[in-house]
């Protein structure tokens, strides 16, 4: 288990003058699902954004910390993964390709034993080599845990994660997640009943507009 945490502070945040929701507090310190729920334009996705430093808030602040010291925004990818509808993927390289140059703009060395597990894990090892413009789109989803996983971060962010899924690819991600989390955060946006039944408690942002 690791020592992570995030803490978002009155978080408020206006497009224009059209309010997305106002005043969230939350705290995330120990390992497990935590979810937000909400309609479709309820602002899941731009709160998740929020969260991983990817857009900042209106009012309010969020505080990353590891061991009790805040992490520098510059520094937060390298403790975050993110799985989302508008990740972008590259067509023409493979899958492995794509892993291999996901782990150069992190900076990491990639650790092929990992990105193998994850692969196999999740129904993709056997054409780990082929294009993935050859991939359906739920073969693509899948592929996006695999980037969000690989370098072992501490927050995981999964906006709508099961989109595109099949009910086997669904079960696959379902119990990735759940073993993730047994010493890591993760945080689910989504307004699919299944999804946020993994979840020990939700944010439903209809309650702060």
């Amino acid at each position: 288990m690791n020592n992570f945490s995030v803490a978002a502070e009155s978080v408020t945040k206006f497009f224009g003058r059209r309010l997305i929701f106002k005043n969230i507090n939350l705290a995330y310190e120990n390992s497990g699902i935590y979810g937000i729920a909400g309609p479709n334009g309820s602002g899941k996705s731009t709160l998740v954004k929020i969260l991983s430093g990817l857009i900042a808030p209106s009012k309010g602040r969020v505080i990353h910390s590891v061991d009790g010291k805040n992490i520098e925004p510059e520094k937060l990818h390298n403790y975050t993964g993110f799985v989302s509808p508008y990740l972008v993927l590259y067509d023409e390289f493979s899958a492995e390709e794509n892993i291999l140059f996901f782990s150069k703009i992190r900076g990491i060395n990639l650790d092929k034993g990992k990105s193998n597990f994850f692969l196999n894990e999740l129904g993709l090892y056997e054409r780990k080599d082929d294009m993935l413009k050859t991939y359906s789109s739920g073969m693509k989803q899948r592929m996006k845990f695999i980037f969000a996983l690989v370098h072992s971060p501490f927050f995981v962010i999964l906006d709508e994660p099961t989109s595109n899924l099949d009910n086997e690819g669904k079960d696959k991600v379902y119990r990735l997640i759940e073993n993730y989390s047994g010493s890591n955060i993760v945080l689910i946006a989504s307004n699919e009943e299944n999804d946020l039944r993994l979840c020990k408690n939700v944010v439903e942002l209809t309650n702060y507009k």
